[in-house]
């Protein structure tokens, strides 16, 4: 996610608790709980980005001109205007925590890592400000077993039934409060804690839940040396415990993060 800069005086420092400690399958899996056995994928994790895929504040999408072609000048090229927050992309802890890393400073050990999915689909359908908890994270333990150290932590929602409708997708109401959901700080404070997770990955705008106003999951993410990973793909695919992604992050020079290809083997 992205927001101006002048907002973070406002932004509350529940990292601190942490110092300064990171192709869409052809066949819908019938049963991501079960499948894990054997070998599947690569499977895409992956949005195409485009001038349509809806950002976080109106305004910041993608933008595209062709600056080249073939008969006239021999190649192909287009030009973009991208925001590093747009699409599927990684929040670095440089986005939120100064002096935090940032995207050329992430190790490739790093961006390749085990990953657990935490569905709550089903209370997101009826409730879109609804959060990954900590007893949905104990509940996800007792049926699947421990979640790993230095895992991606992945929360299916089924938001991306969405991503086509911007506005559906960012749920503002009439105020301009952002309706989508997220991980609560203690569950990502209890991860950092107990599990020492690696990154969090959220298949909406952002980690932390639209209505939002302080972006405490981020601090907390951030100020702990972790990173995001936003907007991903098809993770309803996903077994839940098992697979391995990707993540083929821009190495922006100074990058606050940036999009990435995030692919996903099991």
């Amino acid at each position: 996610m992205c927001i101006e800069e002048n907002k973070a005086g406002g932004l509350t420092r529940r990292a601190a608790l942490f110092g300064g400690a990171g192709v869409a399958a052809s066949v819908a899996l019938t049963d991501p709980a079960q499948a894990a056995a054997g070998h599947h994928g690569p499977l895409d994790l992956t949005y195409p980005l485009g001038p349509a895929f809806p950002a976080f504040t109106p305004g910041e999408e993608a933008a595209r001109r062709t600056a080249t072609t073939i008969p006239a000048d021999g190649y192909y090229m287009q030009q973009w205007r991208v925001l590093e927050h747009v699409g599927t992309h990684v929040d670095a802890p440089a986005h939120f925590t100064t002096g935090g890393r940032t995207s050329t400073e992430l190790h490739p050990s790093e961006l390749l890592l085990p990953a657990v999915v935490v569905d709550i689909a089903a209370r997101a359908a009826r409730d879109p400000d609804t959060v990954v908890t900590v007893d949905d994270l104990r509940a996800f333990e007792r049926r699947h077993g421990r979640i790993p150290d230095g895992a991606a932590v992945l929360m299916y929602s089924g938001w991306g039934a969405k991503v086509g409708d911007a506005g559906a997708y960012r749920g503002a109401d009439s105020a301009g409060t952002l309706h989508f959901p997220g991980f609560g700080t203690d569950a990502c404070e209890w991860l950092l804690r107990s599990r020492r997770i690696r990154a969090l990955g959220v298949d909406t705008l952002s980690i932390d839940p639209g209505s939002s106003a302080t972006f405490d999951t981020h601090l907390a993410l951030t100020g702990a040396d972790r990173y995001g990973i936003e907007n991903l793909a098809n993770l309803g695919r996903l077994p839940r415990r098992g697979a391995t992604i990707f993540v083929g992050l821009i190495p922006y020079e100074g990058g606050s993060g940036g999009q990435a290809r995030v692919l996903a083997t099991w």
